[in-house]
Parts: C-alpha cells; structure tokens; sequence
C-alpha cells in the first residue's frame, strides 16, 4: 500500500535519479569541453595539431594531454598517448581501469591501440576522422596498410632474427616474479 510519505519519496527518488543523468550529461560536456580548452591551448602556444583530451576518474580529471607532435620531435605524442601518460604517472598505474577519455577527436589507429592497452571504461570523442581529414589529418593510409602483406605496405616489413628474439619471450615465460598485463 503507497500512503502520502512513501508516494513523496518515491517522487523525489526518481526526480534525484533523474538530475543525476543531467548531471552526468552536463558532466560529459564540461570533460568534452575541456578536452577542447586543451587542443586549442596546446594549438596556440605551437605545441603541435588541435588536439587535446582529458582522463576522468571519480569525476576528477587525473590526466591531461594535447598533441606535442611538433614541439618535442615526437610523432607518438597525440593528445590521447599524452593524456594517458599523465593518468598513469599520477595513478601510479599501468592500466586506466574506471576512468574515461574525453579526447577532442576520433583517436587514430596508433591512439587507438593505446586506449585499448590502458583499458579505461569508455572513451567519448567530439569531432570524427572525416573532420580531421579534412583539415589534412588523414590516417585513412594507415588503415589501408593493416591488412596488406608485410611486403606489400608501403614501408616493408621483414622478419629476421625470430629465434634470438624468441629467447626474451621464453625467458619472460619463466619469471617468476612478473607482473602480467
């Protein structure tokens, strides 16, 4: 039976359930957007391209990055690869496990690879990989590369030395005290 008390906060339940996924969509865009502070920020001060992304864990941002591509002579330094070493460094972890990446744009493959390596819960992203082709961004090469014969690519691949290398892989195979990932 629902009297007047349990009809009331079953109301308010449900009203405070409901500003909780407002919350959580204003949430959303303020990470969005300071993502996008970090690209533009990052842009302006001649870092590298108009990119940015932030970490979030618990509603805090743990990890913050823009492209550096051009400012630190490294092709690896994307938004996301930035972000996600500065969430690691100050988790002191290896894995983002729990938290989730609001980058300014669609990651590319080699981001992409990242973000599965460091296993957060979800990844949110503003503009697309059309967006950023259009702005000379492209990574579509990179895509048509993957399935290719390693002799087709248009840097060629060739495999020498697999029973040396193998060596490290037994020996890690045996360690006992590693900690797997």
């Amino acid at each position: 039976m629902c009297n007047s008390f349990n009809k009331k906060f079953i109301d308010e339940a449900a009203k405070a359930m409901a500003n909780d996924e407002d919350y959580d969509d204003v949430n959303h865009v303020h990470f969005m957007s300071e993502a996008i502070k970090s690209a533009i920020k990052g842009m302006n001060n001649n870092e590298g391209g108009p990119f940015g992304c932030v970490i979030v864990k618990n509603g805090e941002i743990v990890g913050r990055g823009n492209n550096k591509v051009t400012s630190t002579n490294d092709p690896t330094a994307h938004a996301e690869i930035t972000a996600i070493r500065d969430a690691c460094k100050n988790l002191n972890t290896f894995q983002l496990e729990g938290c989730i990446i609001y980058t300014s744009c669609e990651p590319c493959p080699m981001c992409l690879g990242a973000i599965y390596w460091a296993r957060p819960e979800k990844v949110f992203f503003g503009s697309n990989k059309n967006d950023a082709a259009n702005i000379g961004f492209d990574d579509a090469f990179i895509y048509k590369e993957l399935p290719l014969d390693m002799d087709k690519r248009s840097i060629p691949f060739e495999q020498i030395g697999r029973k040396n290398a193998l060596k490290a892989f037994q020996l890690w195979q045996d360690k006992e005290n590693k900690t797997n990932y």
